[in-house]
């Protein structure tokens, strides 16, 4: 008796990769100084040059404006001194009661006719907390702003990219970009003098 198995083959499905910018390879300086004013004037938005060091004037070819994070950082110390004036003459000058979670009453805290409300007094803590809040926001809207942190990037996969940290300058449109078409704009890239383009996809 003969007995004949049958095995069935599985097919998977691979999805194909996403596309993810294009990045565009140029050999100094003066280069992409040109072809981010010219990416500039063409109305992208979700782009950036990579440098192996710093070009003076790049930012400023790239349109990029100032950044609000020192006005933020600004609110945030005026918010601690604040905190730091209300939450001691809370416990020091007044005897209300408030609800923080708990009930908390205040103390006036009297000695030898001492004023309550003695602000020279009150110097170090206000100090203290509006370094603690400008510090602690200042790291933190600079992770948020900036999207990090970001343990990987599409870009590291990219072995022409390798050379941005050592003699080659690169700018990378990317496909979320809503004048973003993948013909256009690389053709766009190579009529800037790009020495190569490159589609980088999401691995």
């Amino acid at each position: 008796m003969t007995t004949l198995t049958t095995t069935q083959t599985e097919t998977k499905t691979i999805a194909p990769a996403r596309l993810n910018c294009l990045l565009a390879e140029f050999e100094n300086p003066a280069q992409i100084m040109a072809a981010a004013e010219k990416v500039r004037d063409a109305g992208y938005r979700y782009w950036d040059c990579h440098t192996p060091f710093p070009v003076h004037g790049l930012d400023g070819a790239m349109g990029i404006q100032r950044t609000i994070l020192p006005v933020l950082v600004f609110c945030a110390g005026a918010a601690g001194c604040t905190t730091g004036l209300v939450l001691q003459l809370f416990t020091n000058s007044f005897d209300f009661t408030v609800w923080a979670m708990v009930w908390v009453t205040g103390y006036p805290f009297l000695i030898s006719g001492k004023p309550a409300l003695s602000i020279p007094a009150f110097i170090p803590v206000m100090f203290e907390l509006t370094i603690l809040f400008s510090a602690l926001s200042c790291v933190g809207l600079m992770l948020l702003m900036n999207h990090l942190p970001r343990l990987h990037n599409p870009l590291f996969t990219c072995e022409r990219f390798r050379r941005a940290s050592d003699d080659r300058f690169f700018i990378s449109i990317e496909a979320r970009d809503p004048r973003f078409y993948r013909s256009k704009t690389e053709a766009f890239l190579k009529s800037l003098g790009a020495s190569a383009v490159e589609a980088v996809v999401e691995d």
